[in-house]
């Protein structure tokens, strides 16, 4: 069974703030990080349940980590229901975290 992977308005603001940070150094760098995140969000759509625990008691809220060069990015995502996963928050292994 295939998850329908839906994205909230937060998420697509880190996507777009990652990719404004990247572009003004390196152009093909912000787009091969854009395809790397975006290739491994895919995967949410047969294997959620395969992503680690977010930090909390819910088994529902994990996270996809997503190694990119000498770091990487990690996905906070929440698994709704039978058929539907909610990307909530896309950060840079750097960052601060999710709130």
């Amino acid at each position: 069974m295939k998850y329908r992977v839906r994205y909230t308005d937060e998420a697509i603001e880190d996507f777009d703030r990652l990719y404004d940070y990247l572009i003004v150094w390196d152009i093909p760098l912000a787009e091969r990080a854009y395809k790397a995140i975006q290739g491994a969000i895919a995967m949410l759509e047969d294997f959620p349940f395969s992503c680690r625990k977010a930090p909390g008691e819910s088994a529902f809220l994990r996270e996809l980590v997503i190694p990119f060069g000498s770091s990487g990015y990690v996905v906070l995502f929440e698994i709704e229901d039978s058929g539907t996963v909610t990307v909530l928050a896309v950060r840079h292994q750097r960052e601060e975290d999710y709130h």
